[in-house]
């Protein structure tokens, strides 16, 4: 296991390069630039802001010193948008707040998606899992941007309950968290669903029912935790999209979050802080997957690890 582990941690190492390189290329060649405006810089004013950032090197030279820059002394460089401030400094200012956000709505999507799954499981063919698969495809089917605007007409200027933007006390974190939550607490409770019918017909299930065990009992400490395979395998990845996703609500709510510096540094083409993130949603997605490969091992000893 511990071999495993390690080489699966540093094969994240050549896809982050890979990462980095088609980031930088596609930004690079992207149209527009970092100081492209409506009203022309004069020529030599220009060429001094871009030697201030390097800019003014060819692309291969700037690749290098981009990299080298990373490598030797974990540097992403200085943001154009925002003067004097470099992209590591804006990353830790923005990634915990992305990281709670995320945090937050993966939890209350587990609180949601594996109930509704276990019911629809056990109570397989009735009404209740009718409507519990039914809540689910209503959350699959509902666009964050869609459903975040319905939450705020309701709740926050029809009914008054809870604030309409902001990040600042626990009411400003409930209709950003639930908006979240509800499309990954769907595909939770239908993977949750599946890996408990899959496993509830098993014969380990029918030697526990036989010695004479609560239905409860055996739902819950034996079928559970062979039908949390899919979910397991889905949180990884679903984690990293979380935070990824989360960029649409952090504009609509106004939350000063890693996603929102995403799409104004796109907008303006700030090189780094676009590189940056990427590169951080990149290494999340990725250390996510490799936390799943083991949990597998430590959820079903059966998996065989690639040694």
């Amino acid at each position: 296991m511990t071999v495993f582990a390690i080489r699966r941690f540093l094969s994240i190492i050549p896809t982050l390069f890979l990462v980095a390189t088609m980031v930088f290329v596609f930004i690079r060649f992207a149209p527009g630039g970092p100081f492209d405006t409506e009203r022309a810089y004069p020529p030599e004013v220009m060429r001094n802001i871009e030697k201030q950032y390097n800019l003014d090197q060819p692309v291969l030279v700037q690749y290098k010193n981009w990299l080298g820059n990373i490598v030797t002394k974990g540097s992403l460089g200085n943001s154009t948008k925002y003067a004097n401030r470099t992209v590591e400094e804006l990353i830790g200012i923005t990634l915990p707040v992305s990281m709670k956000l995320g945090a937050l709505g993966m939890l209350a999507a587990l609180a949601l998606g594996i109930p509704l799954g276990i019911i629809g499981a056990v109570r397989q063919n009735t009404w209740k899992d009718s409507l519990a698969m039914a809540a689910a495809m209503l959350g699959i089917s509902v666009p964050r941007f869609v459903l975040a605007p319905l939450l705020v007409l309701v709740f926050s200027l029809k009914l008054y309950w809870l604030p309409v933007a902001r990040w600042e006390t626990w009411r400003h974190a409930v209709l950003p968290v639930f908006c979240a939550a509800l499309p990954m607490a769907a595909y939770i409770a239908r993977l949750t669903r599946a890996g408990m019918l899959e496993v509830i017909h098993s014969d380990f299930i029918r030697t526990a029912r036989a010695k004479g065990l609560s239905e409860r009992l055996v739902i819950l400490r034996h079928a559970l935790r062979g039908g949390m395979l899919p979910v397991v395998s889905f949180v990884g990845p679903g984690f990293a999209g979380l935070l990824v996703g989360s960029l649409v609500i952090e504009k609509i709510f106004d939350i000063p979050g890693m996603g929102r510096y995403l799409v104004e540094a796109v907008q303006n083409r700030d090189y780094n802080l676009v590189a940056g993130v990427a590169l951080v949603y990149g290494s999340l997605l990725m250390v996510s997957n490799a936390l799943v490969d083991i949990a597998y091992k430590l959820l079903d000893p059966r998996v065989e690890l690639d040694r």
